[in-house]
């Protein structure tokens, strides 16, 4: 059984898939900014079923180093490092000012770099360890209203590129999951831009994103199937294949939209290692082949 800490693990999808990897015997830890407040009941019930919570924020160095280090304490070891923690942003891409922009890259981007820069020390000391990423089927697509979290997701998926091939020859494994829309609570905490005078230059065209807001929950609604415990068992299913055999990319979609990611994402593949291999080092995807 394996030692897992799963950043944001009070959030939609992590609490589902820290149930679920507890119920199979794992050991797991998971962050949260803090125990209080919006989180307590969510801790309570993680804690009910075993998992260890340290308050990490991903946002500070200090934090992230220390919120790593308490975990590998608390699970005495660490074999799985699933970056999950994430905050989304929605509205007019124009209306979005720059600080709202950082923020968000502070928490999908910078903060992964952090948790990473704290974790990799061990798991090269080790010689062995697993990373999984929450992206989304939008780090790989872009569309209107949400051009500040692609822009996030898509430089996570690149970052992780080169994490995938500069960490396999320390037998360190990467696994991107993208998931489609889920109705969490992810939506409740969005970015949203607050540029009154400029939205109102858009005229008619800025009663567009709230639209579009409503027809995404009436989907989602009408999908009982897309829901935040496909997640869980995304991950519970890659944990349990081999070593190395793991798939670099999972996506997790229930809406139509995820065979022509799947299809992109098969492209991509293709196009890297053909690059790498005229390259000569090929050898750097071992473990995702």
């Amino acid at each position: 059984m394996a030692k897992i800490f799963i950043t944001g693990i009070a959030g939609g999808f992590g609490l589902p898939t820290a149930k679920a990897l507890s119920a199979q015997g794992h050991q797991v830890a998971g962050s949260v900014r803090n125990r209080s407040g919006r989180n307590a009941d969510a801790v309570a019930t993680l804690e009910g079923f075993g998992a260890q919570i340290v308050e990490m924020d991903v946002t500070d160095n200090a934090s992230a180093e220390a919120g790593v280090a308490d975990a590998i304490s608390a699970l005495n070891g660490l074999d799985v490092l699933f970056n999950n923690a994430g905050i989304g942003s929605y509205g007019i891409q124009e209306l979005m000012s720059p600080e709202d922009m950082a923020r968000v890259f502070d928490v999908n981007v910078t903060g992964v770099q952090r948790v990473m820069r704290a974790a990799l020390p061990h798991f090269r000391a080790q010689g062995r360890g697993t990373v999984l990423y929450t992206s989304s089927l939008i780090g790989r697509i872009a569309t209107p209203f949400y051009g500040t979290y692609c822009a996030s997701k898509w430089a996570l998926e690149a970052i992780v590129e080169c994490y995938r091939t500069e960490l396999s020859g320390f037998g360190i494994e990467s696994c991107i999951i993208e998931p489609g829309a889920m109705p969490t609570a992810f939506f409740d905490g969005m970015v949203t831009p607050d540029d009154p005078a400029r939205e109102a230059e858009y005229g008619d065209f800025a009663a567009v994103p709230d639209l579009s807001a409503q027809g995404l929950a009436q989907m989602l609604e009408a999908t009982p199937d897309q829901r935040p415990e496909r997640i869980a068992e995304a991950v519970t299913a890659l944990l349990a294949l081999p070593f190395g055999q793991k798939p670099f990319r999972t996506v997790v979609d229930h809406t139509g939209v995820g065979p022509e990611i799947e299809r992109y994402n098969t492209a991509l593949h293709d196009v890297t290692r053909t690059v790498l291999t005229n390259f000569g080092i090929e050898e750097m995807l071992r473990l995702n082949p």
